[in-house]
């Protein structure tokens, strides 16, 4: 017997209301009930009209940008929901803003992740369900539990597919050396060879490669990273695998595309011949007008069995692997 709600409820804040619905077809349920908009003063309002007294509540809100609209809707909507007396709200946050500020890099620097943590436990939340965190040990931020998805398996089946013909001519390649790990688990899973592009960051947003470690001459390259912020990394990385490194082609793909700045324009002009994201954030609705390269993968099968099997108080762990 389920105890902690007697009906399953799905709702989403404004931030990817697409993978929402896609989340709900999965489940064959219908998207709650809810209306979430601006005071004019520009203050956050969310009205949920259903009943969800008892009901095991998921509210689907990524925390992109606009990051402190997207946080301050989740916050209220997780706070509406308990306070209508629902029997268990789990805020699911398919990319958690805030994550690269997980440590002090400088004095007087904040933590603001461990302050985002706090702030979602203190609005009512009872657990999170989140995807491929920036760093692991945010986990440890939060006093509820934390599913931390892996996307590295949709990028998987898609590769072997697609490169299945020229196997034994690709390669995987980190980006840098601090995604080593995630680079190695990546290609393990490919049964592909790995290299590493070595770069010495001069400011934020900013990047210089310095060498690549490893032979990728006349290969395919898949780069794999987390998240693509403003591009410069990424699009620094691709242009040396082909100069400096001779590669035959470079396929980028990360599970977050944030997109920020000059991003699309970076994208067009490197020597990427397409990119991959996961929908974590929302894609633009004129993507494929801006920046053709750009190519999405949907995650709302693995949300979809996720929270089914969180509801059903049956282990997850499956979708770690």
């Amino acid at each position: 017997m389920i105890s902690h709600g007697k009906d399953l409820k799905i709702f989403s804040g404004s931030s990817n209301r697409a993978l929402a619905e896609g989340i709900c077809r999965e489940l064959s349920i219908t998207l709650g009930n809810a209306e979430m908009g601006k005071f004019s003063d520009g203050e956050n309002y969310v009205s949920i009209y259903e009943t969800v007294r008892g009901s095991d509540v998921f509210v689907v809100q990524s925390t992109n940008s606009p990051v402190n609209d997207n946080l301050m809707e989740l916050l209220i909507m997780i706070d509406a929901l308990k306070r209508a007396s629902a029997g268990r709200v789990t805020a699911v946050i398919p990319y958690f803003g805030y994550a690269r500020q997980d440590r002090k890099t400088k004095p007087r620097d904040p933590i603001s992740a461990k302050l985002v943590a706090n702030l979602i436990t203190r609005a009512g939340a009872d657990r999170v369900l989140t995807m491929d965190l920036h760093a692991n040990q945010i986990q440890g931020f939060f006093d509820i539990p934390v599913d931390n998805l892996l996307g590295s398996p949709v990028f998987v089946d898609h590769f072997f597919r697609r490169f299945a013909p020229v196997h034994s001519e690709t390669m995987v390649v980190s980006p840098d050396v601090g995604s080593v790990a995630r680079a190695r688990t990546f290609a393990q899973k490919l049964d592909m060879p790995l290299a590493i592009v070595d770069k010495r960051r001069q400011k934020a947003n900013s990047s210089e490669v310095m060498n690549i470690i490893g032979d990728v001459t006349d290969k395919h390259v898949i780069l794999l990273d987390d998240m693509v912020d403003t591009g410069g990394s990424l699009c620094h990385a691709a242009n040396a695998l082909i100069e400096i490194g001779h590669a035959k082609s470079v396929t980028a793909c990360a599970s977050h595309g944030v997109l920020s700045g000059a991003a699309y324009d970076r994208i067009n002009q490197s020597a990427l011949d397409e990119v991959l994201f996961l929908d974590t954030i929302q894609p633009r609705a004129d993507v494929n007008e801006i920046c053709p390269k750009i190519k999405y993968l949907s995650v709302a099968h693995m949300f979809a069995e996720a929270i089914e099997r969180i509801y059903e108080e049956r282990s997850i762990s499956k979708l770690f692997n």
